[in-house]
């Protein structure tokens, strides 16, 4: 079954690749096109990822068997995470680097500052755990 999802990936991923091409030479417009190109790059990715792991996988999936188990597709059940402030740092950050592109690049310097302290708090909590 991974192989048909990723051959649909894959040929959806050409597809828009095709019409990126045929709409960049046919209409000049740069703003469509580089949304073609974005939906190509939005099936090749994860079709590529999904036959990487067929090939590597043997193609034998748990999911894809009648008499498989769910004893077969569980895996082993470590430990989560706790909650943490820095993902939403981090996304403050990148949405801080987006309005500098619309209203100035000096709008970049406190987003490059809650990216960086996002990262930096993120991988301090997850070394020492609990919250930073």
């Amino acid at each position: 079954m991974m192989k048909q999802e990723s051959v649909i990936l894959l040929f959806l991923g050409i597809f828009f690749g095709l019409m990126a091409g045929v709409y960049w030479f046919w209409g000049h417009e740069d703003g469509g096109g580089v949304m073609l190109v974005g939906a190509l790059f939005l099936g090749l990715l994860p079709g590529l990822y999904y036959f990487w792991w067929y090939r590597r996988s043997g193609g034998n999936r748990p999911e894809d068997r009648d008499d498989a188990t769910i004893a077969d597709g569980a895996g082993v059940v470590d430990s989560f995470p706790s909650t943490s402030i820095w993902p939403f740092v981090l996304g403050m950050g990148c949405f801080t680097m987006v309005l500098a592109l619309v209203f100035g690049t000096w709008l970049a310097v406190p987003g490059v500052a809650l990216i960086l302290s996002a990262l930096i708090g993120a991988t301090a909590e997850s070394r020492r755990g609990g919250t930073v």
